[in-house]
């Protein structure tokens, strides 16, 4: 009965160190999903800011001589970096590790330790 109980506990210890592992990585994601999405408005709010005073910049320098290709640069520009972000983007998502990838293997090593005890 005493060796019943010291397998309980050792398993319950397991679970809770699982557990445990699952928060901090919770954890983590939530803080850096975070910061990712604080820089990422930042940087879309002054690159917006800077290309569109470019775009004004370029717009009047040649609005004397040649205003419609200014306009279509800046037109090429804008949809080349938005189709660049996009691009990005998709790849950023697609390529990203699976949440609670470490929690995951752990508990899938605890099955196959206890599969293989059988």
């Amino acid at each position: 009965m005493s060796s019943l109980r010291a397998l309980g506990a050792d398993l319950a210890a397991l679970a809770r160190v699982r557990l445990e592992l699952l928060a901090v990585e919770l954890k983590q994601e939530a803080q850096r999903q975070k910061e990712v999405l604080s820089l990422t408005v930042i940087a879309a709010l002054f690159l917006a800011a800077g290309f569109f005073a470019l775009a004004v910049l370029v717009v009047v320098v040649f609005w004397d001589t040649h205003r419609v290709a200014s306009l279509v640069a800046v037109c090429a520009a804008y949809l080349g970096v938005g189709g660049w972000a996009f691009v990005r983007v998709r790849a950023i998502l697609r390529d990203r590790p699976p949440p609670l990838g470490a929690t995951i293997a752990e508990f899938q090593r605890d099955l196959e330790m206890l599969k293989g005890d059988e």
